[in-house]
């Protein structure tokens, strides 16, 4: 009990969260039926059902089909203003919150109407709790490159809305290195790089990230085990890995919960936090990640408040911000 109440007590920052993978089924029906988008599905209770998927490719099914209910600026308000309302009930003072822009604008959905939605929601959440924010806009993989270049275009008029640009989707047969030079380009722009990496792909895609795409972060990255000298580099450099146990379990990275890796890479020293991805598809929200990790993996109040300082570490608030988070969890 005395860690569950931590869990919930603590402050804490989330940094890997897909937007579109927060749609709860009640609001998907709701905005299927609102715009009369025909569903595969009769019901809430169907969706719901749905949610049990067996592979990625039955995840990516539904997940590309509940985008398709988001059509205007009030839905992408609703589908954010849902994630943000959750993170007051979870203690989640800060959260790095991913959005991919391809998704919409290949259904006709520009950036003027899910940006005016996100930043409705963002300034309303911020105003009424104090909500801290930042987006990161993420290039889907299994695109062309050529594709990523558009969409940093057409990004143009949002760049001092946009924190950081990630790299997303189908990771296997999608390196990193075919996206090094639309990387070079958001470097250029000053703004931060992150990128999904040896979750599905191997530890060769992580240094790809970091050597070709200079990651300020890697996404995923539990695969770092198969490279020693990886391991190594990320423990020197202290480059945090943005890690997400249920997904992984959903997804099968690890067949149980008491068979991931996420102790093993902090007790080595490594830059590790805990996040939810996409949380209404992989079963929890940031806190059931925690307490997943407390029951199969016998995670202990020490392990907890280093997992939550590391939230704050490897987050892109100003290091003020950072420290007074750190500072509230080491006197709690």
């Amino acid at each position: 009990m005395a860690i569950e109440k931590l869990i919930q007590s603590l402050p804490k920052a989330e940094l890997h969260l897909h937007i579109e993978g927060s749609l709860e089924p009640a609001l998907m029906w709701q905005l299927a039926n609102k715009h009369q988008v025909v569903l595969p599905y009769q019901s809430v209770a169907e969706i719901e059902a749905a949610y049990q998927f067996e592979d990625l490719q039955s995840f990516l099914d539904l997940y590309y089909a509940g985008a398709d209910v988001l059509r205007d600026e009030d839905d992408f308000f609703q589908l954010m203003w849902s994630y943000l309302n959750k993170c007051r009930q979870e203690n989640i003072v800060h959260a790095e919150i991913m959005f991919d822009p391809q998704t919409h604008t290949e259904r006709g959905i520009g950036f003027e109407v899910f940006m005016a939605g996100f930043e409705r929601a963002i300034a309303q959440a911020r105003q009424q709790w104090g909500m801290s924010t930042l987006l990161i806009m993420s290039f889907l993989r299994h695109l062309p490159e050529a594709d990523a270049f558009s969409t940093l275009e057409e990004a143009r008029p949002y760049y001092d809305q946009i924190a950081a640009i990630g790299l997303d989707s189908s990771e296997l047969g999608h390196p990193p290195e075919k996206f090094e030079r639309v990387f070079a380009r958001v470097r250029e722009l000053g703004l931060k790089v992150v990128a999904h990496a040896g979750e599905e792909g191997p530890a060769d895609y992580i240094w790809q990230a970091i050597k070709l795409l200079e990651v300020d972060r890697i996404d995923h990255g539990v695969n770092c085990q198969q490279d020693q000298k990886l391991v190594e580099y990320l423990i020197q450099q202290q480059l945090p890995l943005t890690v997400c146990p249920l997904s992984n379990l959903k997804l099968k990275v690890i067949e149980k919960m008491d068979h991931h890796n996420i102790l093993q890479l902090l007790e080595a020293g490594m830059l590790v936090t805990v996040n939810s991805d996409d949380p209404t598809y992989f079963g929890g929200y940031l806190n059931e990640n925690y307490r997943q990790l407390h029951a199969a993996l016998g995670m202990n109040t020490a392990q907890l408040k280093q997992l939550l300082i590391n939230s704050f570490k490897a987050s892109f608030l100003p290091e003020s911000q950072k420290q007074h988070w750190i500072d509230n969890i080491n006197v709690y």
